[in-house]
């Protein structure tokens, strides 16, 4: 990440409020990058982009910081400076109120997300018991306050409990709080220090003491409940075993760390086992199931030749595979990444509650500073009831809820399509497809199989059978497409067959116990002057329904005739009726000619196609589709590319394994089902329908607390348990969307 690029939202659990305003320009002096190394080092109370800005803006006085790379996801920061500037960062990042700790550098991407979760687990076992010990302190203080008699020894008592509960519960939120007030910045942090600290100066310690302790309980359930949302993909990790079987130069097998597997070696992978890297099977046929990348429901039948995934589970045959990439970047690795990054993207509803919170604190404090002043001078209340009013008036205003429901529900749905194969690159690609109007599909690879099939096939004189077998056997001889098509197709092989030889453009011919034989197109035919009336007409009858058709042929005419074509996918119709459903029209876009492109679209239950578009005219054709609405543009993420960057939501379909189609696109199918484009469309209205949901709800119970505040008789009691129970339901309901199931989908569509 640039350090000029604005912080990323929230994904983080404890929530620190304000706005994140626009990250601060780092000073970055020019040097070779031999001088500077990467040195790593995890912030354990950086929870939000606020906290992101804040250490930014400490950083950005310091000569020498090439760049800075935060994931708030893992809570790191990876600056990239000379060893002796680092010093001097570390100070800013401390004086900033932040304690960072230096990362060992992993020995893989396995071990750093492992040691990540232990980490965490660590820190919330420990603070959850530090925050039980405040909140028994609280209660204590309370007690005294209540039930004690009145006397200077008990009232030292009291305050002490206090004190203790408030070091135990606020340190770090009076840390940051008053380092983000040295710098004139009114985050959350900073008004709960300001409440809980007026409240005990003006003799309210029990309740500043159990105001502090439920605070630092919530943020901590609230830390959880959002670490859930951030960490449900990476938990995918965990699926790619740490060793791999690897054979070694003499042909044994060795147990050997998977981090250490070099490209090229040869893993193998026993039955019921997780293949451990990305590979290619060089030897044995099994079923594998790949739903942890592709979502894929159904295993899909390997065999030698075909990609397997790190993290897929292999079926019931022993294979082996040649790895292709190591595992620092495996498919896997690279759909974790591409989720971590989609969080930095913002979507249009986080940044209008940031910008929202950029003024939301300012006001509340200004607010809670005319009750304090104005209450006494008009409504003869005394200053220490007008200053607890106030005191009030700021727990209420936290807007912990508004800023946290947002990246949590947001994440949540990232994570919910990653689980279903689909990698969305953003809350803004995500918020788009809920207003699509149009959506743009390519044809071939993506309505389409991508490859010809034997649709059709017709014996015009001789046996049947001998001329399926005579076929499939001058077929099987050659490496074109619709040869193969159609050997494949006739499920036969044949002997005896010599003097082959391929006739370049038009087909193959060989002899047959002494009798030439030819497998040719229409052209051959014709120059073969073997093409009767009749004939023609079966002929234009195939390819006005956009199929290659190819004639057996002997001395004597022909034989069989052979219709080859590129099929619907499973599920593309259903598909298109899913997206009428939706109100988003349809339309195809194809190189092939005209009579296909209608024919595909009339199988698909399209009613518009455009046949014979080039690259250029794709481009022109979606310009003039965005007129009627947002337009999606669904191809192959490489020959579509032009489309895809123009439309308002690229989507690149087949990118298991890919890099190319994962760059090109904003959304990628990894599992070739255009089902999950309307998924997403649904999974995206039911995500603006949340999102809004959260923020009208946390407005609303503000509103009804601050009207309680003024003229009723609200406590910091009732403000802090408001608060709280606000961000656990606006959380809940984010994390709902972790468990969306496609059916749920589809009814909230």
């Amino acid at each position: 990440m640039n350090p000029q690029d604005s912080p990323p939202s929230c994904s983080g659990g404890a929530c620190c409020g304000g706005a994140p305003a626009q990250a601060p320009t780092v000073a970055i002096s020019p040097m070779p990058a031999s001088r500077a190394a990467t040195a790593v080092y995890r912030i354990p109370t950086m929870d939000c982009p606020v906290e992101e800005a804040e250490i930014r803006r400490a950083l950005e006085g310091i000569d020498g910081i090439r760049a800075l790379d935060f994931q708030l996801a893992a809570r790191t920061l990876a600056i990239n400076a000379p060893a002796h500037v680092l010093p001097r960062a570390l100070a800013a990042i401390t004086g900033a109120g932040f304690k960072p700790q230096p990362v060992e550098p992993p020995r893989g991407e396995g071990a750093q997300a492992g040691q990540g979760r232990h980490d965490h687990a660590h820190g919330a076992s420990s603070g959850m018991a530090r925050l039980a010990w405040a909140l028994v302190l609280a209660l204590l203080a309370e007690g005294i306050e209540l039930f004690a008699a009145h006397t200077t020894a008990f009232e030292v008592a009291g305050m002490a409990l206090a004190l203790g509960a408030i070091a135990l519960s606020g340190l770090e939120t009076y840390t940051k709080g008053f380092a983000a007030l040295r710098r004139g910045r009114l985050t959350i942090n900073a008004l709960m220090s300001v409440a809980v600290t007026g409240a005990f100066l003006i003799g309210q310690w029990p309740e500043a003491a159990m105001v502090m302790a439920l605070y630092g309980i919530a943020e901590l359930i609230e830390a959880r409940a959002a670490d859930r949302a951030r960490n449900s993909i990476r938990t995918l990790m965990a699926l790619a075993p740490e060793e791999a079987d690897v054979r070694q130069a003499d042909g044994s097998w060795r147990v050997t760390p998977a981090a250490a597997v070099a490209v090229g070696d040869t893993v193998r992978i026993r039955p019921g086992g997780r293949v451990p890297l990305d590979g290619s099977v060089t030897r044995g046929i099994s079923a594998v199931n790949q739903a942890p990348v592709t979502g894929e429901s159904i295993p899909v039948d390997k065999q030698p030749g075909d990609a397997v995934f790190a993290g897929t589970v292999n079926g019931t045959g022993e294979i082996e595979v040649r790895v292709t990439a190591p595992a620092s970047d495996s498919t896997l690795t690279r759909i974790i990444h591409a989720v971590e990054q989609a969080q930095a993207a913002r979507a249009p509803t986080q940044r209008f509650v940031d910008r929202f919170a950029q003024f939301y604190t300012p006001a509340i404090f200004a607010l809670a500073a005319a009750t304090a002043v104005l209450l006494p001078l008009l409504a003869g209340a005394t200053w220490t009831q007008g200053l607890y009013k106030a005191l009030v008036l700021l727990v209420i205003g936290c807007p912990c809820a508004l800023v946290i429901s947002t990246p949590v529900t947001v994440v949540s749905a990232l994570a919910a399509a990653a689980r279903r194969g689909v990698l969305i690159k953003g809350g803004t690609h995500l918020e788009l497809a809920r207003s699509l109007k149009v959506v743009a599909l390519d044809k071939t690879g993506t309505l389409t199989q991508g490859r010809p099939k034997l649709v059709h096939w017709e014996s015009l004189h001789g046996e049947r059978d001998a001329n399926a077998l005579l076929a499939a056997s001058l077929a099987a001889r050659s490496d074109h497409p619709v040869s193969q098509a159609i050997a494949q197709g006739l499920a036969l092989r044949g002997d005896g067959i010599t003097g082959f030889r391929a006739l370049a453009g038009r087909g193959v011919e060989g002899v047959v116990d002494g009798r030439r034989y030819v497998l040719g197109n229409h052209r051959l035919a014709e120059e073969r002057g073997q093409c009767s009336p009749s004939l023609e007409q079966r002929l234009q009858a195939h390819e006005a329904q956009g199929r290659s058709v190819t004639l057996l042929m002997g001395d004597d005419g022909v034989l069989a005739v052979f219709a080859v074509a590129d099929t619907l996918r499973p599920g593309s119709r259903e598909a298109v009726a899913q997206l009428r459903a939706l109100g988003v029209t349809p339309v195809l876009l194809t190189g092939d000619n005209a009579a296909t492109g209608q024919t595909i679209a009339r199988e698909a239950g399209i009613d518009e196609a455009r046949g014979n578009l080039l690259p250029a005219d794709k481009l022109a054709a979606v310009e003039e589709l965005r007129r009627r609405g947002p337009v999606a543009m669904v191809g192959d993420g490489i020959n579509d590319a032009p489309a895809l960057a123009r439309a308002d939501l690229g989507v690149a379909m087949g990118a298991a394994g890919t890099d190319t189609a994962m760059e090109a696109a904003d959304v990628v199918v990894m599992n070739d089902d255009l089902r999950r484009l309307p998924e997403t469309i649904r999974l995206s209205r039911r995500t603006h329908a949340v999102l809004w949901q959260n923020i009208a709800f946390a407005l609303g119970v503000k509103a009804v607390f601050f009207v309680l505040a003024v003229f009723g008789s609200a406590t910091m009691w009732m403000a802090v348990f408001a608060d709280m129970g606000t961000t656990l339901l606006v959380v809940a309901n984010g994390l709902r969307l972790l468990k969306a199931r496609p059916q749920e989908q589809a009814a909230s569509g």
